[in-house]
């Protein structure tokens, strides 16, 4: 489960910022998961609870914003957004897609 060692980079993100700007309590961390970056929003939810127990983070609220897959076909640039990376591309049935949107996995917001 790669989501627990992304969850402790994720701490350490946030910890570090805290720290830096004096920040006693930390409400809540929106992070934006993109469909296409091959994580499991339950693992993540779950591996949160295990991290954040016993840091300034106890309690904090996780917030995963959904970015969905959007991609232009590398044939007739067409910008589609798929349910699945290599669906044929609608406009022209290629299935040569260029990831546009969706990879991301970043911290966006840290609410104190």
């Amino acid at each position: 489960m790669h989501e627990f060692s992304i969850v402790q980079n994720i701490t350490e993100i946030v910890l570090d910022s805290a720290r830096r700007h004096g920040v006693e309590h930390v409400s809540a961390v929106e992070v934006e998961v993109g469909q296409a970056s091959g994580v499991v929003k339950e693992a993540m939810e779950f591996a949160w609870e295990a991290v954040q127990k016993g840091t300034l983070l106890n309690n904090t609220v996780l917030r995963l914003i959904h970015i969905p897959l959007k991609v232009k076909c590398g044939i007739c640039q067409h910008q589609y957004m798929p349910d699945e990376m290599y669906e044929s591309c609608p406009a022209c049935g290629e299935t040569n897609p260029e990831i546009i949107a969706g990879r991301e996995l970043r911290v966006v917001a840290i609410e104190t």
